[in-house]
Protein backbone atom coordinates (compact mmCIF):
# COMPACT_ATOMS: atom_id res chain seq x y z
CA UNK A 1 0.00 0.00 0.00
CA UNK A 2 2.76 2.45 0.87
CA UNK A 3 4.50 1.57 -2.35
CA UNK A 4 1.46 2.55 -4.44
CA UNK A 5 1.16 5.91 -2.64
CA UNK A 6 4.87 6.53 -3.03
CA UNK A 7 4.63 5.75 -6.77
CA UNK A 8 1.69 8.14 -7.17
CA UNK A 9 3.60 10.85 -5.32
CA UNK A 10 6.58 10.30 -7.60
CA UNK A 11 4.40 10.68 -10.70
CA UNK A 12 2.80 13.81 -9.24
CA UNK A 13 6.21 15.32 -8.44
CA UNK A 14 7.50 14.59 -11.94
CA UNK A 15 4.40 16.28 -13.38
CA UNK A 16 4.97 19.28 -11.12
CA UNK A 17 8.60 19.49 -12.24
CA UNK A 18 7.61 19.45 -15.91
CA UNK A 19 4.89 22.06 -15.45
CA UNK A 20 7.17 24.41 -13.52
CA UNK A 21 10.14 23.83 -15.85
CA UNK A 22 8.00 24.56 -18.91
CA UNK A 23 6.87 27.85 -17.38
CA UNK A 24 10.39 28.84 -16.33
CA UNK A 25 11.94 28.09 -19.71
CA UNK A 26 9.11 29.91 -21.51
CA UNK A 27 9.56 32.99 -19.27
CA UNK A 28 13.31 33.11 -18.62
CA UNK A 29 14.71 31.46 -21.71
CA UNK A 30 16.47 28.17 -22.29
CA UNK A 31 19.99 29.33 -21.49
CA UNK A 32 18.87 31.36 -18.47
CA UNK A 33 17.00 28.51 -16.81
CA UNK A 34 19.21 26.23 -14.77
CA UNK A 35 18.52 22.93 -13.10
CA UNK A 36 18.98 24.81 -9.82
CA UNK A 37 16.24 27.29 -10.79
CA UNK A 38 13.83 24.45 -11.49
CA UNK A 39 14.85 22.50 -8.37
CA UNK A 40 14.39 25.58 -6.17
CA UNK A 41 10.97 26.27 -7.69
CA UNK A 42 9.72 22.76 -6.85
CA UNK A 43 11.41 22.49 -3.44
CA UNK A 44 14.10 19.95 -4.37
CA UNK A 45 17.88 19.83 -4.54
CA UNK A 46 19.42 19.51 -7.97
CA UNK A 47 20.23 15.86 -7.25
CA UNK A 48 16.68 15.34 -6.03
CA UNK A 49 15.26 16.83 -9.21
CA UNK A 50 17.48 14.68 -11.43
CA UNK A 51 16.26 11.61 -9.54
CA UNK A 52 13.10 11.94 -11.67
CA UNK A 53 15.02 12.05 -14.99
CA UNK A 54 17.97 10.13 -16.41
CA UNK A 55 19.84 13.35 -17.20
CA UNK A 56 19.49 17.08 -17.68
CA UNK A 57 19.03 16.49 -21.42
CA UNK A 58 16.20 14.04 -20.74
CA UNK A 59 14.49 16.74 -18.65
CA UNK A 60 14.78 19.17 -21.58
CA UNK A 61 13.29 16.60 -23.97
CA UNK A 62 10.42 15.92 -21.58
CA UNK A 63 9.72 19.64 -21.39
CA UNK A 64 9.42 19.70 -25.19
CA UNK A 65 7.13 16.66 -25.07
CA UNK A 66 4.95 18.46 -22.51
CA UNK A 67 4.81 21.51 -24.77
CA UNK A 68 3.74 19.27 -27.66
CA UNK A 69 1.02 17.67 -25.51
CA UNK A 70 -0.35 21.10 -24.63
CA UNK A 71 -0.18 22.30 -28.25
CA UNK A 72 -1.85 19.10 -29.51
CA UNK A 73 -4.65 19.48 -26.97
CA UNK A 74 -5.31 23.08 -28.00
CA UNK A 75 -8.11 23.78 -30.48
CA UNK A 76 -6.32 26.12 -32.87
CA UNK A 77 -9.33 26.63 -35.23
CA UNK A 78 -7.31 26.15 -38.40
CA UNK A 79 -8.85 25.42 -41.80
CA UNK A 80 -5.87 23.52 -43.17
CA UNK A 81 -2.45 22.18 -42.10
CA UNK A 82 -0.62 25.27 -43.34
CA UNK A 83 -2.86 27.57 -41.34
CA UNK A 84 -2.44 25.31 -38.32
CA UNK A 85 1.35 25.44 -38.57
CA UNK A 86 1.27 29.23 -38.99
CA UNK A 87 -0.99 29.55 -35.95
CA UNK A 88 1.35 27.44 -33.82
CA UNK A 89 4.38 29.40 -35.08
CA UNK A 90 2.59 32.65 -34.22
CA UNK A 91 1.93 31.26 -30.72
CA UNK A 92 5.64 30.44 -30.40
CA UNK A 93 6.45 34.16 -30.37
CA UNK A 94 4.81 34.22 -26.93
CA UNK A 95 7.23 31.59 -25.58
CA UNK A 96 10.68 32.58 -26.87
CA UNK A 97 12.47 30.42 -24.31
CA UNK A 98 10.82 27.32 -25.71
CA UNK A 99 11.82 28.35 -29.23
CA UNK A 100 15.41 28.70 -27.99
CA UNK A 101 15.21 25.25 -26.42
CA UNK A 102 13.73 23.68 -29.56
CA UNK A 103 16.37 25.22 -31.86
CA UNK A 104 19.28 24.31 -29.56
CA UNK A 105 18.19 20.73 -28.95
CA UNK A 106 17.14 20.03 -32.53
CA UNK A 107 20.56 21.13 -33.81
CA UNK A 108 22.38 19.06 -31.19
CA UNK A 109 20.19 16.01 -31.80
CA UNK A 110 20.44 16.24 -35.60
CA UNK A 111 24.23 16.05 -35.47
CA UNK A 112 24.49 13.37 -32.78
CA UNK A 113 22.43 10.18 -33.01
CA UNK A 114 23.33 9.37 -29.40
CA UNK A 115 21.91 12.64 -28.10
CA UNK A 116 18.94 12.05 -25.76
CA UNK A 117 16.76 14.29 -27.98
CA UNK A 118 17.57 12.49 -31.26
CA UNK A 119 14.71 9.97 -31.07
CA UNK A 120 12.26 12.67 -29.94
CA UNK A 121 12.99 14.90 -32.94
CA UNK A 122 13.08 12.04 -35.41
CA UNK A 123 9.67 10.81 -34.20
CA UNK A 124 8.27 14.35 -34.08
CA UNK A 125 9.26 15.09 -37.68
CA UNK A 126 7.96 11.73 -38.92
CA UNK A 127 4.60 12.29 -37.19
CA UNK A 128 4.34 15.88 -38.42
CA UNK A 129 5.16 14.91 -42.01
CA UNK A 130 2.71 12.00 -41.98
CA UNK A 131 -0.17 14.03 -40.51
CA UNK A 132 0.34 17.19 -42.57
CA UNK A 133 0.88 15.30 -45.83
CA UNK A 134 -2.36 13.36 -45.26
CA UNK A 135 -4.20 16.63 -44.66
CA UNK A 136 -2.71 18.16 -47.81
CA UNK A 137 -3.77 15.10 -49.83
CA UNK A 138 -7.29 15.60 -48.47
CA UNK A 139 -7.12 19.23 -49.65
CA UNK A 140 -6.14 17.97 -53.10
CA UNK A 141 -9.16 15.67 -53.15
CA UNK A 142 -11.36 18.64 -52.19
CA UNK A 143 -9.85 20.76 -54.97
CA UNK A 144 -8.22 23.20 -52.53
CA UNK A 145 -4.63 22.29 -53.46
CA UNK A 146 -3.04 21.73 -56.84
CA UNK A 147 -2.85 18.08 -57.88
CA UNK A 148 0.71 18.46 -59.15
CA UNK A 149 1.99 19.57 -55.72
CA UNK A 150 3.65 16.70 -53.88
CA UNK A 151 2.01 16.74 -50.44
CA UNK A 152 5.09 15.27 -48.74
CA UNK A 153 7.42 17.83 -50.32
CA UNK A 154 5.09 20.69 -49.41
CA UNK A 155 5.03 19.42 -45.83
CA UNK A 156 8.82 19.14 -45.62
CA UNK A 157 9.17 22.61 -47.14
CA UNK A 158 6.75 24.13 -44.63
CA UNK A 159 8.54 22.48 -41.71
CA UNK A 160 11.88 23.73 -43.06
CA UNK A 161 10.51 27.26 -43.44
CA UNK A 162 9.09 27.12 -39.93
CA UNK A 163 12.34 25.85 -38.41
CA UNK A 164 14.49 28.25 -40.40
CA UNK A 165 12.31 31.22 -39.53
CA UNK A 166 12.59 30.33 -35.85
CA UNK A 167 16.36 30.75 -36.12
CA UNK A 168 15.99 34.05 -37.99
CA UNK A 169 13.41 35.23 -35.45
CA UNK A 170 15.80 34.53 -32.57
CA UNK A 171 18.28 36.89 -34.28
CA UNK A 172 15.63 39.43 -35.20
CA UNK A 173 12.26 39.23 -33.40
CA UNK A 174 10.75 41.65 -35.93
CA UNK A 175 10.75 38.78 -38.49
CA UNK A 176 7.22 37.41 -38.77
CA UNK A 177 7.68 33.63 -38.76
CA UNK A 178 4.03 32.83 -39.38
CA UNK A 179 3.74 35.07 -42.45
CA UNK A 180 6.55 33.13 -44.14
CA UNK A 181 4.76 29.83 -43.50
CA UNK A 182 1.52 31.37 -44.80
CA UNK A 183 3.32 32.59 -47.94
CA UNK A 184 4.38 29.07 -48.92
CA UNK A 185 0.84 27.76 -48.39
CA UNK A 186 -0.68 30.67 -50.34
CA UNK A 187 1.63 29.96 -53.26
CA UNK A 188 0.54 26.32 -53.37
CA UNK A 189 -3.16 27.07 -52.83
CA UNK A 190 -3.41 30.22 -55.00
CA UNK A 191 -2.35 28.32 -58.08
CA UNK A 192 -5.45 26.14 -57.88
CA UNK A 193 -7.55 29.02 -59.15
CA UNK A 194 -5.15 29.88 -61.98
CA UNK A 195 -4.81 26.26 -63.17
CA UNK A 196 -8.51 25.35 -62.94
Amino acid sequence: MTRRGSYAKGIAKREEILTVALELVAQQGFRRTSIKDIADAVGLTQAGLLHYFDSKDELWVEILRRRDEIDNATDWHAADPGELLATIVRHNTEVPGLVQMFVNLSAAAATDQDHPAHAYFQERYENSRRTMAADFRAMQQDGRLRQDVDAEQLTSTLLAVSDGMQIQWLYDPSRDMARHVELVVRLAVAQVATTS
